[in-house]
């Protein structure tokens, strides 16, 4: 399975913490996953279709448990991408039209677009409608590739109060619109984990956290060897640009008329062209410091230089 899948596997199976979090869990898969048909004067009908098993038996239940709601399964395949979906259907019936106010899906001037306060006043509750709305419509990517977490719902006014709910939790969300629908979108691991950590996927936030620390060690080694193979290049080239100035220099000069000083230096160099200045200093007689070794070089440049 996919981690996004274990993510929702997860989710589907967390525990509510107090009598109201059933109701904003259910309150946000309505409002993501569920179509309001309406059938005569205040007499609705609800359809809510979802292609994870556990979503749609999380859902059956409590609608069952929490409103004592009639409802209708039924499983379907789909054609294009040839994989079942399922949709729970929830008939005209006393009730029902009660049920989608007190979930805050309905008001007193019809459908509701945001997130109805008294749904997400306790912190428990909060977590359990983010839960819903992700079990909804969210996705989040493998953490061994880029991070990427979305929630996608039909109206600004949801997305706003999504977003407003987890900044209210320290989880910095954006919102961004993608043709007719609203994207809520984190693109940080950090705050990422603290959404899953937050609704309840606790075993999936530690799965994602070991692979934000496996990533951050691969990406230190990465840096470290791009860093070396930089250092070892400029040193290289730069060997080459002092043998090339000594080379001048011999010709110009002659080895007998050169400084002492010079010609061991000029003969360490040919000696060791890999040799970075510290080890050519190690390997004068008497040792010379890299202070040294870095004069007489700039030395032999300066005199190939006025050549």
């Amino acid at each position: 399975m996919s981690f996004n899948t274990d993510v929702k596997e997860e989710l589907a199976r967390v525990d509510s913490t107090c009598s109201h979090c059933d109701r904003a869990l259910l309150a946000a898969l309505i409002r993501i996953e569920g179509t309001l048909l309406i059938s005569g004067q205040g007499r609705y009908r609800l359809e809510i279709v979802t292609d994870a098993p556990s979503v749609a038996r999380l859902t059956w239940r409590l609608l069952h448990e929490s409103y004592g709601l009639r409802t209708e399964l039924t499983t379907r395949r789909s054609v294009l991408h040839k994989t079942p979906n399922y949709l729970i259907d929830v008939p005209v019936q006393e009730g029902l039209t009660e049920a989608l106010r007190d979930m805050g899906v309905l008001g007193d001037h019809g459908l509701e677009l945001g997130v109805a306060p008294e749904l997400v006043a306790k912190q428990c509750c909060a977590a359990a409608y983010l839960r819903g709305a992700f079990l909804g419509s969210g996705f989040v990517s493998d953490p061994r590739g880029d991070f990427h977490f979305e929630i996608t719902v039909e109206s600004q006014e949801m997305a706003d109060d999504l977003a407003e709910i987890m900044a209210e939790k320290g989880i910095r969300a954006r919102v961004m619109q993608r043709r007719s629908s609203f994207i809520v979108y984190i693109k940080s691991g950090e705050s990422i984990l603290e959404f899953l950590a937050f609704v309840g996927a606790h075993q999936s936030a530690l799965v994602m956290e070991n692979a934000r620390v496996v990533k951050s060690v691969r990406n230190d080694v990465n840096r470290q060897t791009n860093a070396e193979i930089a250092n070892q290049k400029k040193a290289a080239e730069a060997s080459v640009d002092q043998i090339y100035a000594m080379r001048s220099v011999l010709e110009a000069y002659g080895v007998e008329r050169l400084p002492p000083a010079l010609r061991e230096i000029i003969r360490l160099r040919v000696q060791y062209p890999d040799a970075t200045l510290k080890e050519l200093g190690e390997r004068a007689d008497p040792p010379l410091s890299k202070s040294a070794v870095y004069h007489r070089i700039r030395r032999i440049e300066q005199m190939a230089k006025d050549l």
